[in-house]
């Protein structure tokens, strides 16, 4: 996956701020602590994960085919979850959880270049990513457990809240 058009990364420590800024092609490319390689890692791990056997892929089959992503990671006080939405160019949303197994390396990498030494960790932060251009986007939330959380009374409002738009 080739993730070199823009990386747009929303700052836990300037709230509203959005900081965009090439994804380098090289790790001697590096600028203001954006490494490639934790970037380039997170986003393999995560759409590796969502086709991994689970009895999610179990009931509704693996969705290879997607066009954009948005997954939605959350670090509770003692739980971890990854789940958001898969977008396929037909239309179709298919709902993707990850193991976090499966990332959580690249999600503690991703978040150890993002995050000062000592700074509290967000409560959750959204992976956009458009699978054809390489583009994504990730936005840090620190103190809204809420703010992307997706019931039954929501969830169809919250898939099309999460999908991936970089116009």
């Amino acid at each position: 996956m080739d993730v070199r058009a823009m990386l747009r990364v929303t700052s836990p420590r300037s709230p509203g701020r959005t900081n965009v800024r090439p994804c380098p092609s090289r790790p001697g490319e590096l600028s203001n602590a954006v490494s490639d390689d934790v970037t380039a890692a997170l986003l393999r791990a995560l759409a590796r994960a969502i086709d991994e056997p689970s009895l999610a892929t179990q009931l509704r089959g693996q969705v290879g085919d997607w066009e954009s992503l948005a997954i939605v990671l959350e670090l509770g006080e003692g739980y971890r979850n990854a789940s958001g939405y898969a977008y396929a160019s037909d239309g179709s949303v298919s709902p993707v959880a990850c193991s976090w197994r499966a990332i959580g390396a690249a999600v503690n990498a991703f978040l150890a270049s993002h995050v000062a030494a000592g700074q509290p960790r967000p409560v959750a932060f959204l992976v956009q990513l458009e699978r054809s251009t390489g583009r994504c986007e990730v936005t840090f939330e620190e103190t809204d457990e809420e703010r992307w959380k997706t019931r039954p009374s929501n969830f169809q409002e919250m898939r099309q809240h999460l999908r991936p738009r970089f116009d």
